[in-house]
């Protein structure tokens, strides 16, 4: 086991000297942007050289490497034991894997190797400095069109059951608005209608008449008939008052 960690160790340091040496020897070369043929020979192979090391790592060597390695291997190691059960096994037909890449930019060349596998292709993607040394390693799964459209329906579903239960809970919510009143004794006081106004009553308005013919009349006659003058006739209003009996 040692023998093995040891050489692979050797492997993936020659590796990564290799090309920073070859990068460092050619830095004027590619200060504008552009990839020296050498400089891009040299960290393809860095790329593919890895690639082909770590693929076959047993699970006993990804933790030892992962407990004993820097940080460039720590990131290897973990990118890829968390796609090892996705992609599968390597496909021993490599031809139509297509041709690696590189690109370089922000003074950071970004390779990418791509690789074939049993369930699904994979890119290996690698970060190396402007001196050529390896700062990162991701896995790229790429995912055939079945399992992209039923990762996709399963989020669509997610997200509208996710939706149906917020309405549910906010529904339930507001159905509890009613008890507030209740709880907190808040009773709303039932108007009292107000009672009808007493009709006013209206007092019988007593005509008077004018009985000062009648009275002149009847003193006239009274005179004639004692022979007398009416001035010393006094004559007053007499008024019957009702009284209730008690």
């Amino acid at each position: 086991m040692k023998r093995i960690f040891k050489k692979i160790s050797a492997v993936l340091a020659a590796t990564a000297c290799a090309a920073s040496l070859t990068v460092a020897g050619t830095a004027v070369v590619w200060a504008e942007e552009e990839i020296d043929a050498n400089v891009k020979e040299a960290l393809i192979a860095t790329a593919e050289g890895l690639t082909e090391t770590i693929i076959p790592l047993s699970e006993e060597e990804i933790d030892a490497y992962t407990e004993s390695g820097d940080d460039f291997t720590v990131s290897a190691m973990e990118a890829w034991e968390n796609s090892q059960e996705e992609v599968g096994e390597k496909s021993a037909d490599q031809a139509k894997a297509g041709e690696t890449e590189i690109v370089l930019a922000d003074d950071q060349y970004t390779v990418t190797v791509p690789v074939l596998f049993e369930k699904a292709d994979a890119n290996f993607v690698y970060l190396f400095d402007e001196m050529g040394t390896p700062l990162s390693m991701s896995v790229d799964v790429k995912y055939p069109m079945s399992v992209t459209l039923q990762r996709a329906g399963l989020n669509t579903l997610m997200g509208i059951g996710t939706v149906f239960i917020m309405l549910i809970f906010l529904s339930f919510i507001i159905y509890l608005f009613k008890f507030v009143p209740v709880i907190f004794g808040g009773k709303k006081e039932e108007k009292k209608e107000a009672p009808a106004p007493a009709p006013v009553v209206v007092a019988p308005v007593v005509e008077e008449t004018d009985d000062t013919e009648l009275i002149a009349v009847i003193s006239a006659a009274i005179a004639a008939s004692e022979g007398t003058s009416t001035d010393g006739f006094v004559v007053r209003s007499i008024r019957k008052v009702n009284r209730k009996k008690r």
